[in-house]
């Protein structure tokens, strides 16, 4: 099946602008998890930070998510027109110029890329700028489009907000960073690929390669059950270099054994109502999954500190 790119000629009067609408452009549901990560990586980083500083870069780590967000609904006006999903934000819809996205997008990132290096070092904030880039120029404008690994590569962008955290606060990166950027670019494929399980037939009106539409259901499921393994024994790793201790441990056990769990039930389901209910399901376990896995990461750090472990 050949995947064409579609024009870009959406333009539409935004005569109902609010700033509701203005605050939708910025993904802020995207950001609250991009933000948390980030937060929780600044908190392990060795060292420590002061308050203050260390509240500068959780702000501009969430204003350079909100300006890639932006930037990709700039870009990606005309497939979020056709897709139920995405119909009613602000430009489809009809409340924000194109244009408009594209200047918010662009000052944004400026200014939370040059607020990060001034308040904290420039690897943050070079970290910072290559997420912004990797995201609105390499996954949105290229491999959104043209390949079904869109998910996989592109899911770095989302991965680099713990590490920028942890940057900020020492200077460099660890292998302990390197770990927690694993953890969310091998949870992104599962939890991509069982949405596009489900919403199999926006992803192809609007011409998008996502994996169940080019090579299949079968295959796409064994992919999932692939990476879900292989996310879960990355989330094992703190715990076997001895940088995180038994609370999180336990919780990465049990949390990652129920996601694996509902890989293999989607895996074993062929019958096309149950298969979207499990997609579904694995789906929104994975959105929780995440934030668990983090704030986990969180207690067991605190736990440390306060001399419970």
């Amino acid at each position: 099946m050949a995947y064409v790119h579609h024009s870009h000629d959406v333009h539409v009067p935004a005569h109902e602008a609010r700033v509701e609408d203005y605050l939708a452009l910025l993904k802020p549901r995207v950001m609250s998890l991009v933000v948390f990560t980030a937060f929780v990586g600044l908190l392990v980083a060795p060292g420590g930070i002061n308050p203050f500083v260390g509240a500068v870069a959780v702000l501009c780590i969430a204003i350079g998510a909100g300006a890639s967000g932006a930037l990709n609904m700039w870009y990606d006006a005309d497939i979020d027109a056709i897709m139920s999903r995405t119909a009613n934000r602000p430009i489809p819809a009809g409340r924000i110029e194109r244009d408009h996205a594209l200047a918010l997008g662009l000052v944004l990132s400026a200014f939370s890329v040059c607020l990060l290096g001034l308040a904290t070092n420039w690897l943050a904030a070079s970290l910072l700028a290559f997420t912004i880039f990797f995201y609105a120029v390499i996954y949105t404008m290229w491999l959104k489009r043209s390949t079904p690994q869109n998910i996989v590569i592109g899911g770095a962008a989302g991965a680099f907000p713990p590490m920028i955290g942890w940057a900020a606060v020492t200077g460099t990166i660890s292998i302990d960073s390197v770990v927690l950027f694993l953890i969310i670019f091998l949870w992104t494929p599962p939890h991509f690929w069982a949405l596009a399980l489900y919403k199999q037939s926006d992803y192809g009106a609007a011409g998008i390669p996502m994996l169940p539409n080019v090579a299949g259901e079968q295959a796409t499921k064994v992919q999932i059950l692939v990476y879900s393994l292989l996310l879960v024994a990355s989330t094992l790793v703190p715990s076997v270099t001895g940088f995180m201790g038994p609370i999180y441990s336990t919780v990465a056990v049990v949390t990652g054994a129920y996601f694996v769990w509902l890989a293999w039930v989607l895996f074993r389901t062929t019958e096309t109502v149950a298969m979207k209910k499990a997609g579904r399901s694995l789906f929104t376990y994975s959105l929780s999954y995440l934030a668990v896995i983090f704030l986990a990461l969180l207690t067991d750090h605190a736990a440390e500190l306060l001399g419970w472990l």
